[in-house]
């Protein structure tokens, strides 16, 4: 298991104190921009969350925060709207003297991180969309979806029995009926943010519409989807990879809308072989530790003979 690392803060423009950690020190920034809740400390402890974010760490210097309202980060916000949020990476980014970083958003952090690709071109080198959408409800011309989910279900289950660990049945149904699995997704819940802040979020995410600057990313981008993903149809990732101009798009098994829950392995060797062109295949006796995947890893070089989509003939983009 990965050693929790360092947990530091940097201070916003608007005052917000934003907690991140940096983890490996790979070729190539990797900003994780995460979803509707995490908690930067609390995440180490989970076998299967250190084992993905560790493999992301094996060829990045990865780095990782909790946006604000959420986790270690300020608490007491108020109404933040997504371009407060995207203050949030371009803060941690400065912190850690990223001058450029591939961007992997996951769920509402690829929102976050479409309109930071767009107002901030030149610090992106590409662009990763994991379970994610450019705009939360349906509408003409718009991939519809269970909507109420956002704007009845989760809502009020956060009001009524946030801590239970009752959002695995829409998180990770496979899971639903593993106590265990239900004990540490109410422990997330509990530590990664409070129902007020996790209802102010979901009013915010409601009114995503991103549609218009779809066009704009220039970056290399991958889109990654599960097939039976029940918060964010399929439908959905199918779009962004056809209005994001020239847009990888991978389609997985599984319903886990949380990256790790479901095969957290292949979604990270799809993230490494996009921004690496190489796919290393970790033993399945290897832990989800960096030092010892290096022995483990099975080098496979792919798309001509270890180039990724982000280089060309005259070198890394």
């Amino acid at each position: 298991m990965q050693e929790r690392p360092r947990t530091r803060y940097a201070k916003t423009a608007d005052g917000v104190h934003i907690a991140y950690q940096v983890v490996g020190d790979g070729p190539r920034d990797l900003v994780f921009v995460p979803g509707l809740v995490s908690h930067l400390d609390f995440m180490w402890q989970d076998r299967r969350a250190n084992r993905f974010f560790s493999r992301l760490a094996e060829f990045s210097r990865l780095i990782l925060f909790d946006k604000r309202g959420t986790g270690l980060s300020d608490r007491d916000v108020g109404s933040a709207t997504l371009e407060d949020r995207i203050e949030d990476v371009r803060t941690v980014m400065e912190a850690t003297s990223s001058e450029k970083a591939a961007l992997l958003g996951y769920s509402e952090g690829g929102p976050m991180s479409i309109l930071f690709a767009a107002t901030h071109p030149d610090r992106i080198t590409a662009l990763v969309l994991a379970e994610s959408f450019a705009k939360a409800h349906a509408s003409p011309g718009y991939p519809e979806s269970n909507d109420s989910f956002v704007t009845k279900d989760l809502a009020r289950l956060v009001d009524e029995d946030w801590g239970s660990g009752a959002s695995l049945k829409y998180f990770a149904p496979a899971l639903v009926d593993h106590p265990k699995a239900r004990e540490a997704v109410g422990a997330w819940e509990r530590m990664a943010g409070s129902p007020s802040a996790l209802l102010a979020t979901l009013k915010m995410i409601g009114e995503i519409d991103l549609r218009p600057l779809l066009p704009s990313p220039q970056a290399p981008t991958l889109i990654l989807q599960r097939r039976d993903d029940r918060i964010n149809p399929r439908a959905r990732g199918r779009y962004l990879a056809d209005h994001i101009p020239n847009a990888h798009y991978v389609e997985q098994e599984g319903d886990a809308h949380i990256l790790w829950l479901g095969d957290g392995d292949a979604m990270v060797s799809e993230i490494e072989e996009f921004l690496t062109g190489v796919r290393r295949a970790p033993s399945p006796t290897c832990p989800g530790n960096p030092a010892l995947q290096r022995h483990c890893g099975i080098n496979r070089p792919r798309r001509g003979a270890g180039r990724s989509p982000m280089e060309s003939s005259s070198g890394r983009l």
